[in-house]
């Protein structure tokens, strides 16, 4: 059976493992990114290393990459990272490790790769078209139409996080990063002292703050996937990150937000779904992306 080495870039750590052409892993490790130490000559350093030694194990039949940052998919290029990556635009990672092993390799931006994983592996698997939304830091999109991800023009289709709502940009309003520091302003505490564990903890036993907090993430999540709905008109929204382990809680409340800024009509054919994939997603969403193209 043949089998494929998937990476997953963040600027945390980098996930890593071996995956067989039916999705199923036969090993998966991870290490510290050192973004801010090393940059991306470090970071393209160690993809090599995980490479080298997978290969001395296993035969392989491609190299799968999911990263942080904007792709050109076709030259397997960095084009645009964030200061999080120092000296990572322009990294050739797709040229860089064929021609150290002779062996084809695939690159892929990582919220798209999650929207990849979900449609083949995941809560939107039988969707036409679908929107995968990762609440972090700050927020990520990928739009996936009939199994491939749709780039636009230059390749920053779906940079939903950029989108400007009343009050700011919809990451800079909406994403789980700024739940904890709005409560920590409203709790008159350090937001280094708090997370969003904390919060949820709390508004479950009823602290007025945290329940404020998030409802107003809620109700800019709600306006952002509208306005996103209305354009791209998905079968199915499929959230994901950290955050949104807490479905429980959040479930209804973001329906009802969603209700509240579409129409009807809309909101009867637009599913609300919660990521499945969770830590694999990057590296399983880059092997189907290796596969599309392969």
């Amino acid at each position: 059976m043949n089998k494929y080495i998937c990476i997953d870039i963040g600027g945390t750590s980098i996930k890593h493992g071996v995956i067989t052409e039916n999705g199923k892993f036969c090993e998966i490790g991870e290490i510290s990114t050192e973004a801010m130490k090393y940059g991306g000559p470090g970071i393209l350093k160690k993809i090599h290393r995980i490479t080298e030694e997978y290969l001395k194990i296993y035969a392989v039949e491609g190299i799968c990459i999911s990263t942080a940052g904007m792709v050109d998919c076709e030259e397997g290029k960095i084009i645009y990272a964030a200061p999080l990556i120092p000296n990572y635009t322009g990294t050739e990672i797709k040229k860089s490790m064929e021609k150290a092993f002779g062996i084809p390799c695939e690159v892929e931006n990582d919220v798209n790769c999650a929207g990849l994983a979900e449609n083949f592996a995941g809560a939107s698997k039988g969707s036409r078209i679908s929107v995968c939304l990762t609440i972090g830091t700050g927020i990520g999109g990928a739009i996936i139409i009939d199994g491939k991800v749709f780039h636009g023009f230059s390749g920053s289709g779906c940079e939903v996080g950029y989108m400007h709502l009343p009050g700011g940009e919809f990451q800079d309003l909406g994403a789980s990063s700024i739940l904890v520091k709005k409560t920590a302003i409203y709790k008159n505490v350090d937001s280094a002292s708090i997370n969003g564990k904390y919060v949820f903890e709390q508004a479950k036993k009823g602290d007025v703050d945290c329940i404020r907090a998030i409802d107003e993430m809620v109700d800019v999540l709600g306006m952002g996937i509208a306005n996103i709905s209305y354009v791209i008109n998905p079968e199915v929204v499929v959230l994901g990150g950290g955050i949104m382990a807490q479905k429980e809680y959040l479930e209804g409340r973001l329906v009802k937000s969603l209700e509240k800024y579409l129409i009807p009509s809309v909101a009867e054919h637009t599913k609300l779904a919660f990521a499945e994939n969770q830590n694999q997603a990057g590296m399983l969403g880059a092997f189907y992306n290796f596969k599309g193209r392969h």
